[in-house]
């Protein structure tokens, strides 16, 4: 399915956390904490201010640093994603 967020909306695909701890002890799917960045799979066109629309900064394919709590999760084609506003983005990943 194409998704294509509207405005200033990005669309992550959360990256996979770890099964060790540093330790070496395996943590349960029920212990672990979200991930707190992924990739970005889609961006919408911009916010839209004063009749003209301001670009993102993001594009799809980077690797982004978000808040724990930002956004909403969807499901899409039976994987997870985090839709959120490019403002909740903390940072751009190298």
């Amino acid at each position: 399915m194409n998704v294509k967020p509207l405005n200033d909306r990005v669309l992550v695909k959360r990256t996979e956390s770890e099964e060790k701890s540093a330790g070496g002890i395996i943590i349960p799917d029920t212990a672990k904490e979200k991930p707190q960045e992924g990739v970005v799979v889609a961006v919408g066109p911009g916010k839209l201010e004063k009749g003209e629309r301001t670009p993102l900064q993001v594009q799809a394919g980077e690797k982004v640093l978000f808040g724990k709590y930002a956004g909403t999760d969807v499901n899409i084609d039976g994987e997870e994603h985090i839709l959120l506003r490019e403002d909740e983005i903390f940072a751009i990943l190298d």
